[in-house]
């Protein structure tokens, strides 16, 4: 990553744009410069925008996804199948499956997935508070689709997560494979992941 030149505005605003996930250099330095063409109340809008989200936006106290409402707005949907939870690695899959029209239960996010290597075991995800969503007496858990992104990592989290759901006689499902492995779900089109729901297959 580059190194900032502190004196210099335009290398401070590339360097922290070369932060974000999926940003590199040349990318960072092409929405530098278009930031730079547009007049200042487009700047501080967006500058607005980034504080007031960091401000207002937390983790929703069921399922943990963004919001600025607690409980979020899906989890406080009485239309919502509370029997059925969909498990996700990201806030952007769960608004993914939401695109595809087709989900009708509720959802909790684990903020990652299993990933030794890297560090990320059990406790680093939002492993203990699912299965206590699951173990709560009141308004108990028919099913849970595991709808993990399609790679190693995701896969390990879902055999993990199978191995602790299945004694507590909760149905454990996961996606069709109509996504392509190394996929990601937030790059798959709607159809595609409302066909992979449809055609959810038992865990093994």
């Amino acid at each position: 990553m580059m190194t900032p030149n502190s004196s210099d505005p335009v290398s401070k605003l590339i360097f922290e744009l070369s932060k974000l996930p999926g940003i590199g250099e040349k990318t960072a330095t092409r929405l530098a410069y278009y930031v730079l063409k547009q007049d200042e109340t487009y700047a501080a809008a967006l500058a607005d925008a980034l504080v007031a989200a960091k401000k207002k936006v937390g983790l929703c106290s069921v399922c943990f996804t963004f919001t600025d409402t607690d409980p979020c707005r899906i989890c406080n949907d009485a239309s919502r199948d509370r029997a059925m939870i969909s498990v996700v690695e990201r806030p952007s899959d769960m608004n993914s499956i939401e695109l595809s029209g087709t989900y009708k239960g509720v959802y909790h996010v684990l903020h990652g997935a299993l990933s030794p290597l890297d560090g990320i075991g059990p406790d680093e995800l939002k492993i203990r508070e699912l299965m206590d969503r699951l173990r709560a007496p009141v308004a108990p858990v028919r099913e849970v689709l595991l709808a993990m992104n399609p790679s190693v990592e995701g896969d390990a989290t879902s055999l993990y997560l199978t191995r602790l759901i299945r004694p507590l006689g909760v149905r454990v499902t996961q996606l069709a494979h109509g996504i392509p492995m190394g996929g990601q779900l937030e790059y798959t089109d709607r159809q595609t992941i409302g066909k992979a729901i449809e055609n959810r297959m038992e865990m093994r």
